[in-house]
C-alpha cells in the first residue's frame, strides 16, 4: 500500500508540473444507478427570457459528475432529506449552497452542469494569480490592455498609467474592470502574457478538482468553449475566503484610483457594486456577472453565528428579483438547516486526483489504465503528447521509488 501511495504521489507531482494541458484524472467510478431525478425549483416567467442560443456543451464524462459525492450526479435538484421548502423566487439555472469551513454541500440544483462563468471568471483569476503578484508593484497599462469589448465593464484606466498592483485587485474585485483584468493577466503570465496567464488559471481550476471549468478570457467576458459549474465555483470561492487579502478586497466598499497626470491629474474613487455587502446580514463580498450569453451570475458568501457560507448562481435572470437577491434567500434557506445537514462535500485540492490514482484498498485489485478526458488549458494538447507525460511521470515515480529502497538498503548494510 505504501509503494501504492509513493506511485500516486509522484505520478500527480510529475503530471502536475509536467504540463498545464494534461486534463484531469477521472475521480471516481459512476454509480450504478444515478440518484432519481428531481426537478430544480425555476419560477416561470411572463414574458419569458429571451435567450442568446448557448454555445455547444462538452460531454459528460461519468466520473466527473460524482466529484465531491455520488448524490451530485444529476442535472436537477439534490437537498437534504426533511429540508425547509427553498426559495419560490429563483431562476437561476444552477446553483450551490455551501458551507465554507466544513467543505460540506448543502443543496444544489445542477451542481455540475456546464454553465457560462461572465465575470464571477474573475474570482479563479484571482486565485490563480494573488501569491504570485506584489501588490506594491506598479504596473503600466498598455493600449492591449483596454483592447476589449466596447461598452462591458471597465475601471477606467489610461494607457501609459501606472497603478499599484493592489489598486488592479481592487478595480477587479469592486468594479469588475475587464482593464484591470486584462494588466493583471498579461503581468502574470510573464512572456506568454494574457495565453500564460489562461493556462495558469486552467492548471490551478484542474488541480482544484473544478473539472467543469475552462478559461477563454481572464476577464470572463464570453469567448468559444469558456464554461464552469455550481460546484467548480464553490471550489474556487472556499479557497479565496480563506485569504486575509481577498476577503479585504472583496468587502471594500470604495477606493480612490491615483491620478495620472496630465489627462488624469485628480485620479477618481470607484464604489463596490455588490448590493449584497451593504444589505445583507453577516455578509463578506461577493462577485456579480452579466453577459447576454452567460445571463446573470454571482458568487457570494456569509457568516453568522460563527457558521460561513457561500453560494453560487449561474444563468439567472433579474426577475422576479435580482440574481443576488436569489443568493441572498438561498443563504437564508443553508443557514436554517442544522450544521449536519449535507448532500456531498467541496473535494480538497488534489483529492479527486488521489483518489482515482489510490484505488479503494479493500475493493479487489484491477488493473486498468485511466482513461484520457479533454484537456483544459486553453490550447488543446495532442494525445500522443499526454501519454508521453504519463509515460515520463511513471518512469519518474519507478526511479523515485527504486532510489528510496536502494539508499534504505544501504543503510541495513552500512549497519551490518
Amino acid at each position: 500500500m505504501e509503494v501504492r501511495r509513493a506511485l500516486g504521489l509522484a505520478v500527480l507531482v510529475a503530471t502536475g508540473l509536467a504540463t498545464a494541458g494534461a486534463g484531469p484524472v477521472p475521480a471516481a467510478q459512476p454509480s450504478p444507478s444515478p440518484p432519481p431525478f428531481v426537478p430544480c425549483p425555476v419560477v416561470e416567467l411572463d414574458p419569458p427570457p429571451q435567450r442568446p442560443s448557448p454555445p455547444p456543451t462538452p460531454v459528460h464524462d461519468p466520473w466527473e459528475r460524482e466529484v465531491g459525492g455520488a448524490a451530485l450526479a444529476t442535472a436537477g435538484l439534490v437537498v437534504p432529506p426533511d429540508a425547509p421548502d427553498l426559495p419560490d423566487q429563483l431562476s437561476a439555472t444552477y446553483w450551490l449552497v455551501a458551507d465554507l469551513d466544513t467543505g460540506a454541500v448543502l443543496g444544489a440544483c445542477g451542481p455540475h452542469e456546464y454553465g457560462i462563468p461572465a465575470s464571477t471568471q474573475k474570482l479563479l483569476l484571482a486565485l490563480t494569480l494573488l501569491d504570485e503578484l506584489d501588490p506594491h508593484d506598479v504596473v503600466e497599462v498598455l493600449p492591449e490592455d483596454l483592447d476589449f469589448e466596447p461598452g462591458s465593464s471597465a475601471v477606467g484606466l489610461l494607457a501609459g498609467g501606472r497603478y499599484p498592483v493592489e489598486t488592479l485587485w481592487l478595480g477587479l474585485l469592486l468594479n469588475s474592470g475587464n482593464d484591470a483584468a486584462q494588466a493583471l493577466a498579461r503581468v502574470g503570465g510573464g512572456p506568454e502574457g494574457v495565453a500564460g496567464t489562461l493556462a495558469k488559471m486552467n492548471r490551478t481550476a484542474w488541480l482544484l478538482g473544478a473539472y467543469q471549468t475552462h478559461a477563454v478570457t481572464p476577464s470572463g467576458l464570453d469567448g468559444p468553449g469558456q464554461f464552469t459549474s455550481a460546484y467548480d465555483l464553490a471550489l474556487i470561492a472556499r479557497r479565496l475566503y480563506q485569504r486575509e487579502d481577498f476577503l479585504r478586497y472583496i468587502s471594500t466598499e470604495r477606493t480612490q484610483i491615483p491620478p495620472q497626470p496630465p489627462r488624469d491629474p485628480n485620479g477618481f474613487q470607484i464604489q463596490n457594486q455588490d448590493p449584497m455587502l451593504a444589505a445583507y446580514e453577516g455578509a463578506l463580498g461577493g462577485k456579480t456577472g452579466y453577459t447576454d450569453l452567460a445571463r446573470h451570475s454571482y458568487v457570494g458568501a456569509a457568516e453568522r453565528d460563527g457558521r460561513r457560507l457561500v453560494v453560487t448562481v449561474l444563468g439567472a435572470e433579474n426577475r422576479p428579483v435580482p440574481a443576488w437577491q436569489q443568493a441572498t434567500a438561498l443563504l437564508d434557506w443553508g443557514f436554517s438547516l442544522p450544521r449536519r445537514a449535507s448532500v456531498g462535500r467541496l473535494v480538497e485540492p488534489g483529492e479527486a486526483l488521489l483518489a482515482a490514482l489510490l484505488p479503494d484498498p479493500g475493493a479487489p485489485e484491477e488493473v486498468s489504465a485511466p482513461p484520457v478526458p479533454p484537456a483544459q488549458a486553453s490550447a488543446p494538447v495532442p494525445p500522443v503528447v499526454r501519454w508521453l507525460v504519463w509515460l515520463v511521470g511513471g518512469v519518474a515515480a519507478v526511479v523515485l521509488i527504486f532510489g528510496v529502497v536502494l539508499m534504505a538498503a544501504g543503510v541495513v548494510l552500512r549497519r551490518r
